[in-house]
């Protein structure tokens, strides 16, 4: 439930650990009309204005190695009201178009659409502009007090198409004559899998924290968690940068499997929610470094891939931990992220429907721990220690050089997992990864965990937040890497370059060697 380094203020919850049941306790009870109105289509490189031309593939692995740009970052903010935006969907197959709402101060502003991915380094690819736009400044935002949900529900800016947009994940950024600019999220989502790896982003995680309009699910606007919002709009802009979460534990695992060369899908768990097609037959399922709001439905999908032999790889920690529903928004479905947390006998479905009762997956009232899933427990917040390698000989680490007890400094936190012989665990199970910390003044483990299911998937489990930003450590992009150095990037690279390269291959169990049990060694006493 990270924010990483940025995060402000207390545990979210009111509590010692943000809001988590220690393990103790969980042993224990164990989110018009326009000023200008436009269609954008198109694609190619150099990127056009008004007239599609095809693009080579919509397939991502033909993007690999065409020419990127460096000028995809934002170089100046400004301040909040500076320019902001959003869009009417978290996602859309390639050719559908998208409502952009946006509110700037200033006279004007462009848009322009750079798909991120490889390009010889590039990391994004501009693949559309718009014209000039002119600009205004929107309306206040709707607050819904029986939520306490704000939502912008702005006029319609102006139309964006996507004919001709390879599916992946896009930044559209707004770019105000100011020189003031802000990122809209968009991912070009994939309609089938079969044969790829799935890579699944998480809007819903996004939303969570978005403290645009002064409410999110951890915080309302004097700060407090007992105002918080009980329910979360996409109607609105994301602060910060406008896709601070994509860019920290997203981009550059889109990066690197670009890079590889193997064949990608897209989606969100959104849309893994409302219809898991783009997950049969895949090699595998890629969850990202920060995934922590799911709904049933999503874990039921994702799972039954698992079961069915597609691989899945879980790139973070306190991954599918909370409980969520989707509600509509003003005009479409699945615009609203529900999770009423601690205040789950409020839920409107607490008596009638307990298993969608927007809480904690492990609480009641139908409690269903997420390790069953992912093979780890989240435990604690905050922490920061050493990565321990144990199963120095596994094959997820070739080629890194590591030993048992090599440490990778601060490469734990700020969240993280452990193997939890009392909740539910897959077996046999075998933990990579042992790394002592302290959190909350409790000595614990972080562990990194692999298993083979029934039907031949593979899944591991890094255990921590800090994988994917460790990509970035000593770049220039690496501005959250925690004190991560290049031995550390160079380590987490080459062992998801590892995991990438076997799950793309299909069940692993056909091919890797199994898991070689080890929990009972690591955790006698099962505590």
């Amino acid at each position: 439930m990270s924010i990483g380094p940025a995060r402000r203020g207390g545990p979210d919850d009111g509590t010692a650990h943000a809001g988590r049941p220690g393990r103790r306790r969980f042993l224990g009870a164990c989110a018009g009309l326009g000023l200008a109105s436009m269609t954008a289509a198109c694609d190619a490189s150099p990127p056009t204005r008004g007239h599609p031309r095809a693009a080579p593939s919509d397939r991502p692995e033909a993007e690999r190695d065409r020419p990127g740009t460096p000028e995809w970052r934002i170089t100046s903010r400004g301040p909040a009201q500076a320019v902001a935006g959003y869009a009417d969907r978290v996602s859309v197959t390639p050719g559908e178009e998208c409502g952009l709402y946006v509110s700037t101060t200033a006279s004007s502003f462009r848009v322009s659409a750079f798909r991120v991915g490889w390009y010889g380094g590039g990391q994004a690819r501009l693949v559309w502009s718009s014209e000039r736009v002119r600009g205004r400044v929107q309306p206040e935002p709707r607050f819904l007090p029986d939520t306490r949900t704000v939502r912008a529900d702005w006029p319609r800016t102006l139309t964006v198409g996507t004919a001709g947009w390879p599916e992946g994940a896009y930044l559209l950024r707004l770019d105000a004559d100011s020189g003031h600019q802000r990122y809209v999220p968009l991912i070009v989502r994939s309609t089938q899998g079969t044969g790829r790896t799935v890579l699944i982003h998480a809007p819903a995680t996004w939303q969570a924290y978005n403290r645009w309009g002064g409410y999110s699910l951890y915080a309302g606007a004097s700060g407090a968690y007992a105002t918080r919002s009980l329910a979360v709009s996409f109607d609105r802009p994301y602060d910060a940068d406008g896709a601070e979460k994509f860019m920290v534990y997203e981009r550059a695992a889109v990066v690197l499997a670009e890079r590889l060369g193997i064949p990608l899908a897209y989606t969100t768990g959104t849309d893994v929610h409302r219809d898991p097609e783009v997950l049969r037959g895949a090699a595998a399922v890629v969850c990202l470094g920060h995934d922590e709001y799911w709904t049933p439905e999503q874990r039921r999908h994702v799972t039954q891939a698992r079961d069915a032999g597609t691989n899945v790889l879980f790139l973070g920690a306190n991954t599918c931990f909370r409980r969520v529903r989707l509600a509509r928004g003003e005009t479409q479905r699945d615009r609203t992220v529900v999770c009423y947390k601690t205040s789950v006998r409020s839920d409107p479905l607490y008596t009638t429907q307990p298993a969608l009762v927007t809480t904690d997956f492990r609480q009641a009232p139908a409690p269903d721990p997420e390790s069953s899933l992912t093979g780890v427990l989240y435990e604690g917040y905050p922490t920061d220690a050493p990565y321990v390698v144990h199963a120095a000989d596994h094959w997820l680490y070739e080629g890194t050089g590591v030993r048992p007890g090599d440490a990778f400094d601060h490469l734990v936190g700020v969240e993280y997992d452990r193997v939890t012989p009392a909740a539910p665990v897959p077996a046999p199970l075998e933990i990579t990864a042992h790394s002592p910390l302290v959190c909350g003044g409790r000595r614990s483990h972080s562990d990194s965990a692999y298993y083979t299911a029934a039907g031949g998937a593979g899944v591991f489990a890094t255990g921590t937040m800090r994988w994917v930003e460790a990509l970035m450590a000593g770049t220039p992009d690496g501005g959250r890497d925690h004190g991560m150095d290049a031995r550390t990037r160079t380590f987490v690279t080459r062992t998801t370059e590892n995991a990438l390269r076997a799950f793309a291959q299909g069940p692993a169990a056909r091919h890797l060697p199994a898991a070689r049990p080890n929990v009972s060694e690591l955790y006698p006493t099962h505590t």
